[in-house]
């Protein structure tokens, strides 16, 4: 049975209809994950499952006795509360009763007196009398789980931190139904691939709001799409998705174009006056009213941002020389040694923790800090294009259009003047929103507007801190077309791995204690080199013994059977894949989910099993082909 049901669910907000007659249902365990424009209402259709948002018209269903946490977009800023209190407030009523025992508890363990025993007591029997008991262990189980300092406070930690909290406080009540809004969102990438993990052992069912192409692609079993006020389902997978899509906007077009035609046809026919009135064929002029309202309720597809940048005159040849540089925040060190040059036209993706120091290496490179010891040259003639992630540079309280025009009325991009109104309306600004006051955009609308803001300006050096957050999909493509054809040189900071393997050709990778790699290539490549790192190499031990005879066979010859086994190993490796793409189209299904427990499990745990046979079976392609080339 469908845990939520939608039926014909409409909802706007004034002229602006969000949901139009929407029909839906989530299944149990099934992973949903709905994508959409900036502003189309992705947001309010999870708060219509969670209850904090009620229909125009139509009815939203939901099984009897379900329950769903939804964890929000924002990260709060200015909670101070501990912990353990913030991720009480996930049970509800009973949250504060489980958190005033708590404080009890630890104040009773320091000062055991008597009135402090006859407050524990008290909670005691109110926990005994609603049946509680077990709550107080869910929070502490959950926050062991992930791993949280239970007893710090919220301003303590950093943005990472403070979305696992709010993790698991949509977590702690055992849901049926759990809602994501951008849960990547301030997370780096060894948290995003742990909450993966994570979402997956939990068989809880999903519906997530996500950017993130690779997060997506591991855990959906379907995508719905949110375009224009109707909601479209395609099972499977991303990729799947976006196969189909560009299938139905062809397909789309094609009929649209067929339509246009037969209604001209028609118009011509109307405009014919007295021999039109002769025919007497008032069906043909019923139907040709018919056609011009169903022309007139076509809603067309929504527009594209349209993003150019100027790269100005040419850098000098050396954009960035780094000597030796070391650099201490609050007595940590985050930057040891570090030497490197930077050539124009590089592309270098930042990776690590948060906290690791890759903003900090931003601000040293262009000296808005001091390292501690080493030298930074930077080069000449260089025109910067910053993008803040703390978005520093638009003012919340100025509009749209004031934090753009600086007091002019045009801007000149790529040696075109535009006007400051049409230039908005390319990032997909409309005029209404062009005097509402920043602070009132969404995430995504405040990085676009950064974006038209950095690049109303020539820059041939891109310095981009976290530019992907809350972007939708389609601005996030559009955004990495845009620096794969840029000309100038390109610093970036960014969690996600499918925009750092399409856009960087280099990254510098923090490792801890001040330890800055350089690697060659993408995440993905950084990747697959320490995967082979860790894999021992056995050629190496091999030479420690000692000297073979001159008439035996050389290190790197193969033997029979492995040279047996290296030519079996391409249909091995063909056969895997086969399996393995068989059981993502059956886990896909949305119907697997409803299967017993045991069938489920049971192919997953194949589907594991394959993937790890994969893995070794390509490691041990590579070291027999590298053997026998002599490598």
């Amino acid at each position: 049975m469908s845990l939520v049901r939608f039926d014909k669910v409409s909802l706007g907000f004034g002229h602006h209809l969000l949901l139009n007659q929407v029909n839906f249902s989530l299944e149990p365990k099934e992973r949903v994950c709905l994508i959409g424009r900036n502003g189309t209402g992705k947001s309010t259709f999870l708060k219509l499952i969670s209850g904090d948002l009620h229909a125009d018209d139509g009815h939203v269903r939901m099984d009897s006795g379900i329950r769903i946490s939804r964890l929000e977009q924002d990260v709060p800023m200015n909670e101070s509360r501990q912990v353990f209190d913030v991720v009480a407030d996930g049970l509800g009523a009973l949250g504060q009763l489980v958190r005033d025992y708590h404080h009890i508890s630890d104040q009773v363990a320091n000062d055991p007196s008597e009135s402090n025993l006859k407050r524990l007591e008290s909670l005691q029997h109110q926990l005994e009398a609603k049946q509680a008991w077990n709550l107080q262990q869910q929070v502490e189980s959950i926050i062991t789980k992930l791993d949280l300092p239970m007893n710090k406070s919220m301003s303590e930690l950093s943005g990472g931190w403070r979305r696992r909290v709010l993790l698991a406080k949509a977590l702690v009540n055992q849901p049926d139904v759990l809602l994501l809004d951008e849960p990547t969102n301030h997370l780096d990438i060894s948290a995003i691939q742990w909450l993966e993990d994570l979402l997956i052992s939990q068989q809880v069912a999903l519906i997530l709001i996500t950017h993130d192409r690779a997060f997506l692609q591991r855990l959906a079993t379907r995508i719905i799409e949110l375009d224009r006020g109707i909601l479209t389902s395609w099972p499977g997978d991303y990729q799947n998705f976006l196969r189909r899509k560009e299938e139905l906007l062809a397909a789309e077009e094609k009929h649209n174009a067929e339509f246009d035609k037969k209604l001209a046809k028609e118009e011509v026919w109307i405009r014919q006056g007295i021999k039109a009135r002769r025919t007497r064929n008032e069906g043909r002029v019923r139907a040709l009213e018919s056609m011009r309202e169903q022309r007139a309720r076509r809603q067309s597809q929504s527009g594209l941002v349209d993003m150019q940048v100027d790269t100005g005159k040419a850098s000098g040849k050396i954009v960035f020389k780094a000597e030796n540089v070391s650099f201490d925040y609050d007595g940590e060190s985050l930057i040891t040694d570090f030497s490197t040059t930077v050539l124009r036209g590089d592309r270098i993706g930042l990776i690590g923790p948060n906290g690791a120091g890759k903003s900090s290496l931003l601000h040293l490179l262009l000296g808005d800090l001091t390292p501690r010891s080493g030298s930074i040259q930077r080069g000449t003639q260089l025109e910067v294009a910053y993008f803040d992630q703390q978005r520093s540079q638009l003012d919340p309280e100025k509009s749209v259009i004031d934090n753009i025009s600086e007091g002019r009325e045009r801007v000149e991009v790529q040696g075109q003047s535009k006007h400051i109104i049409g230039y908005l309306k390319s990032f997909l600004f409309d005029t209404e929103r062009l005097h509402s006051p920043v602070k009132s955009l969404s995430g995504g609308e405040c990085n676009r507007l950064l974006l038209a803001k950095l690049f109303t300006k020539p820059a041939n050096l891109l310095v981009l801190d976290e530019p992907t957050n809350d972007l939708d999909l389609e601005t996030l493509e559009l955004l990495e077309d845009l620096l794969i054809n840029y000309d100038g040189t390109i610093l970036i900071v960014s969690h996600d791995r499918a925009f750092l393997d399409n856009v960087v050709t280099s990254c510098w990778v923090f490792k801890g204690n001040g330890e800055i790699e350089e690697s060659v290539g993408g995440y993905a490549d950084y990747i697959a080199r320490q995967q082979l790192l860790l894999k021992p190499d056995k050629t190496q031990s091999a030479n420690t013994k000692k000297p073979q005879a001159t008439n035996k066979p050389k290190a790197n010859k193969l033997s029979y059977k492995e040279q047996r086994e290296l030519d079996s190993l391409p249909a091995l490796i063909e056969k895997l894949e086969t399996d393995i793409e068989t059981m993502h189209e059956q886990s896909s299904h949305p119907d697997f989910y409803k299967q017993d427990n045991e069938t489920v499990s049971a192919l997953m745990a194949q589907l594991a099993n394959c993937e790890q046979q994969l893995e070794k079976a390509f490691a041990r392609w590579d070291a027999l082909e590298a053997r026998s080339s002599g490598n």
